[in-house]
């Protein structure tokens, strides 16, 4: 985990992400996986953020929309993951320095992400009409 005070920015120019994203991956269509990010993130050939400004044209505005909107499911999960295993709230509970935070964090994603397969769904599958695997799957 990073310290929250930290510039998404900075974290995201330590994590080397962008260069992993640079390796080939094989897209239907030739196209080229990206991010939506907030604000905060510079814009380049794998990330995008919303558009901006007061004189938006409609075609921008339905981006922004849509983008928000698929945003916002994610927001979701984190939510649900703090509401199922409060103990993850590092705001509230979590020594950075002195406990292992991202080993507590990622057990609870598992965990979460199984009870989302053991009962057919979440509102975010719902959302993108989406099953999720089989647990097998998921184990795998």
């Amino acid at each position: 985990p990073i310290e929250g005070r930290r510039h998404d920015s900075g974290v995201l120019a330590e994590s080397n992400l962008l260069q992993q994203m640079q390796q080939p991956l094989h897209i239907p269509g030739g196209g080229v996986y990206c991010l939506y990010g907030d604000p905060a993130y510079p814009i380049s050939q794998h990330i995008q953020k919303a558009f901006q400004g007061a004189q938006l044209t409609p075609r921008q505005t339905l981006f922004n929309t849509l983008m928000n909107s698929a945003r916002q499911c994610v927001e979701w999960e984190f939510g649900e993951i703090v509401q199922l295993w409060a103990y993850v709230d590092f705001k509230k509970q979590q020594k950075l320095a002195l406990q292992p935070v991202a080993v507590y964090y990622k057990i609870a994603a598992l965990l979460t992400n199984c009870r989302t397969i053991v009962r057919k769904g979440n509102k975010t599958s719902k959302y993108f009409n989406l099953d999720p695997p089989s647990l097998g799957e998921y184990l795998q």
